[in-house]
């Protein structure tokens, strides 16, 4: 089993995951060692197991969570509304992705990537349905850029 996946490093994966859900941005190191009772050195290197395991992307410096995918810790152009939270996104897949992981309803405020222009995407019953709000929202395409075999180059810039 890779050592990503030990005891410790399950139980701070799930533990980033549970507080995310349930407050819209992943816990700091110091908030994972109060809650599972464990040293911050340890919850530290659980993490940095998980992110060079791909399960994580750490913040450069801090090494705090940045990214549980599909959740981001800090706004992007991809706010999702959920129930009474607000979530954002890494990406529109990621943004998509949320309603799903929380199984309910959302819509996601985002952009045109073609013109700029707002636009809001609803997921009901987990189906997309495009808002009215943008002609272009009824028939939009989902375009990546880069190739999902790229994407671990550099995660954060993709």
């Amino acid at each position: 089993m890779p050592e990503s996946f030990d005891a410790v490093g399950a139980g701070v994966r799930a533990a980033v995951y549970d507080r995310t859900r349930s407050r819209g941005v992943p816990p700091t190191v110091n908030e994972l060692a109060a809650q599972l009772e464990l040293p911050q050195a340890s919850v530290a290197a659980a993490l940095e197991r998980l992110a060079e395991g791909r399960a994580l992307v750490l913040q450069r410096d801090s090494r705090e969570v940045l990214m549980a995918p599909p959740f981001s810790a800090v706004p992007t152009p991809f706010a999702v509304r959920a129930g009474r939270r607000l979530y954002y996104g890494n990406c529109i897949w990621d943004a998509l992705a949320i309603p799903i992981v929380l199984g309910t309803d959302a819509r996601i405020d985002c952009s045109c990537g073609c013109c700029g222009e707002a636009m809001s995407v609803e997921v009901n019953a987990g189906e997309l349905a495009a808002s009215a709000s943008h002609a272009a929202a009824r028939d939009a395409v989902v375009h990546f850029a880069i190739p999902a075999q790229r994407w671990w180059q550099d995660i954060v810039f993709c």
